[in-house]
C-alpha cells in the first residue's frame, strides 16, 4: 500500500517530468529515482515508470498531432517497429548483461550533446532526407526501440538525432515523431512488465495522470518556442543523463578509470 501523500507527491513529480519529456526527453531522470525513494523495488520501479512514460509520450504526441506535425505515413511504420523492438528488448533484458551499455551510453549521450550544441543540423524546417523510410523503419527505429526496452536512458535523444539526421525533419516535427516512437517502444516493453506483474498500478496510474497533464504543457511550450527551447534542453538533458549514469559507483567506465 502506498499512502495518499506519496501518491500526491509522485503525481507532481510525474507532471514536471512529463513537461520536460515533451520538450527534450529525460523525464526518467526524475521519475525513476522518485519511484525508488517511494519504496518500490527496482523491477517495480522500471515497470511502473514505463507506464507513466508511455502515457506522457502519448499525451505529447496527441498535442503535436492536433497541430498537424505528424506525418502518419512515416510515423506509423516507425512506431510499429519501435513497439516490437521495445518488447524484444524487454524480453532480452534478463538475458544480456547491461554492463557494456552502462559504459557506452554516457559517451554516446555526451556525443549527442556536442552534436546538438555545435552542429547546425537541427533547424526549424525540414531538409532533404539521407535515408528512405523503409530502411529507417526496418533497421534504425528497431535498434533504438530494442535499446529502450533493454536499458532505456537517452532513448528519446537517440530517436531525435536519428530522425533529424536521417529523415531530415526540422526540430519541432522531429520532436513530435520522437514522442510517438518513444511511446511505442515504452508500450512494447510495458507489455512484458505487465505480464510479469511488475507494474504497481495505483502508483502508475497516479503518475500517468500527472504525466499526461505535464506533457500537454511541455508540448505547447515546444510548439511555441521551437528550436530555441528544444536545442538547449536537448544538450542539457543529454549531459545530465550522462552525468547520472557516470555517477553510479558501479559504472564500468568509472571503475575502469579508477574514480
Amino acid at each position: 500500500m502506498v499512502s495518499l501523500d506519496i501518491l500526491a507527491g509522485l503525481f507532481v513529480v510525474a507532471a514536471l517530468a512529463g513537461a520536460l519529456d515533451a520538450i527534450a526527453g529525460g523525464g526518467g531522470l526524475v521519475t525513476l529515482p522518485a519511484l525508488l525513494l517511494a519504496g518500490l523495488s527496482p523491477v517495480q520501479a522500471l515497470g511502473t515508470n514505463k507506464l507513466q512514460g508511455a502515457i506522457s509520450a502519448l499525451s505529447s504526441t496527441s498535442a503535436f498531432a492536433r497541430r498537424g506535425l505528424i506525418d502518419w505515413k512515416t510515423a506509423l511504420p516507425v512506431a510499429g517497429a519501435s513497439a516490437l523492438a521495445g518488447l524484444g528488448g524487454a524480453l532480452c533484458a534478463s538475458l544480456l548483461s547491461p554492463e557494456f551499455l552502462r559504459a557506452v551510453v554516457p559517451l554516446m549521450l555526451i556525443a549527442i550533446a556536442l552534436y546538438f550544441g555545435l552542429s547546425r543540423a537541427i533547424k526549424a524546417e525540414d531538409v532533404t532526407p539521407r535515408m528512405a523510410l523503409i530502411p529507417f523503419a526496418c533497421f534504425v527505429a528497431p535498434l533504438i526501440g530494442f535499446y529502450d526496452g533493454i536499458f532505456g536512458p537517452g532513448a528519446g535523444a537517440f530517436y531525435m538525432v536519428a530522425i533529424v539526421t536521417l529523415l531530415g525533419y526540422g526540430a519541432l516535427k522531429a520532436t513530435a515523431h520522437t514522442k510517438l516512437a518513444n511511446a511505442a517502444s515504452n508500450l512494447g516493453s510495458l507489455l512484458l512488465f505487465t505480464v510479469k506483474g511488475a507494474v504497481v498500478w495505483p502508483v502508475g496510474l497516479a503518475m500517468a495522470a500527472g504525466a499526461f497533464i505535464g506533457a500537454q504543457v511541455g508540448s505547447r511550450l515546444a510548439m511555441r518556442f521551437g528550436p530555441k527551447l528544444i536545442r538547449p534542453l536537448l544538450v542539457v538533458i543529454s549531459c545530465a543523463m550522462a552525468v547520472k549514469l557516470l555517477a553510479d559507483p558501479a559504472n564500468p567506465l568509472r571503475m575502469a578509470v579508477g574514480f
